[in-house]
């Protein structure tokens, strides 16, 4: 299995596809689809039954996964960027950074 550049919590940036330049936070990870679920992103009409949770049933408005390689990490700057691996000198373990400013994230 490949690690990926982007993991659940990370905020990112939508750079190609019918929501680019749309932005949230990352949801859900899916690895061996390479998919990701981001907030507020992707949103699709999915018509339910009645059951428990929601006894009227209806059409809820939800996120579908967007394809990792049309997402792009965001930094404190608030611009996308890409990501570096680097081991830590203090730890040892790898770290990710930015490319455009250097910084560990």
């Amino acid at each position: 299995m490949t690690k990926l550049h982007i993991k659940k919590g990370d905020n990112v940036m939508v750079i190609s596809g019918n929501h680019k330049g749309s932005s949230g936070r990352v949801l859900m990870v899916d690895t061996e689809k390479e998919r990701a679920i981001v907030e507020g992103v992707n949103m699709v009409s999915k018509h339910t039954r009645p059951d428990a949770d929601n006894p009227k049933g209806g059409i809820i408005k939800k996120e579908a996964t967007v394809h990792i390689s049309n997402l792009k990490i965001v930094d404190k700057s608030g611009k996308p960027t890409r990501i570096g691996r680097k081991n830590d000198e203090k730890s040892g373990k790898s770290v990710r950074y930015s490319k455009k400013t250097g910084e560990v994230i």
